[in-house]
């Protein structure tokens, strides 16, 4: 059995998948699997991934989104830690050597993340101080915005016996919604190391296509948390205030772009919960 097993969701991105597996397949710390979910991918994807040499579990299933094909590297992964590395990012050669270490040095944290340099169209760009990371119980700002990035989190496999999977109604920000509902009780470990680089600035990423529509998926996460979690009583206030900030901006925004119907139905569900 690998310590870690690596999991790489793609869809359709050919020309910059072999970047993110030879990242993987070069790692200074040589126990693991890398396990590819190829989610319907109808351009040369499975051509790509047999030209690289290199042990590789390749899965291919119909387009089912993102979560679904997370899912499916989850359930036939075999390592005791799980990695996820997004097609279109890469990992710094001491990645998983490093971070596997503070786990093993931390056994009370059941997930970490890695500080990271992102690059948009190429160049480096500058994060904003609301994306800063930060460790221990980030509840509070899991629910103001996605601040852990997929690529750079190492996890306790049993994690998701405790918090589930990913929840693939979601065709975005299943991310947002993963974080919030493992931080309501676990702390997560920051490694203050770049040791991931995020590349952006493309119109095929879900943070383009969605990007006027992004709030609805993150209303939709907190909502449930608030109907089917037992918080407490700090975590719900602060889950309450947060899902009416959101549904307010999200309505108003419909509402201005002519989307009235829509608007008004997220101003409406503000009142199903009470301050």
């Amino acid at each position: 059995m690998p310590q870690i097993s690596v999991v790489i969701p793609t869809f359709n991105r050919a020309k910059l998948l072999k970047k993110a597996i030879e990242s993987v397949l070069l790692q200074s710390l040589r126990d693991f699997e890398l396990i590819i979910v190829d989610d319907g991918s109808t351009d040369e994807t499975s051509k790509v991934i047999s030209r690289i040499d290199g042990k590789i579990i390749y899965i291919k299933q119909d387009n089912l989104g993102p979560s679904s094909a997370r899912n499916r590297g989850i359930k036939e992964a075999k390592g005791e830690f799980i990695a996820f590395l997004d097609s279109d990012d890469s990992w710094s050669k001491d990645k998983l050597s490093v971070q596997l270490a503070q786990m093993r040095n931390n056994p009370e944290y059941p997930i970490s993340h890695t500080q990271e340099d992102w690059y948009k169209k190429d160049k480096l760009f500058k994060q904003k101080p609301k994306h800063a990371k930060s460790g221990g119980y980030i509840f509070n700002t899991c629910l103001r915005l996605c601040v852990v990035g997929m690529s750079t989190v190492l996890i306790r496999e049993k994690l998701f016996d405790l918090v589930g999977l990913f929840d693939t109604t979601l065709p975005c920000c299943e991310d947002y919604d993963f974080w919030l509902r493992t931080s309501i009780k676990y702390p997560f470990l920051l490694i203050n190391e770049p040791l991931t680089i995020k590349n952006g600035g493309r119109c095929d990423q879900l943070s383009s296509i969605y990007a006027q529509g992004m709030d609805k998926f993150r209303i939709q996460s907190i909502m449930n948390i608030l109907k089917n979690v037992d918080l407490g009583e700090v975590q719900q206030d602060l889950a309450i205030a947060e899902f009416k900030k959101k549904c307010r901006i999200y309505g108003n925004g419909c509402i201005k772009y002519g989307k009235e119907k829509e608007g008004k139905y997220y101003l409406g569900i503000i009142t199903k919960f009470r301050d």
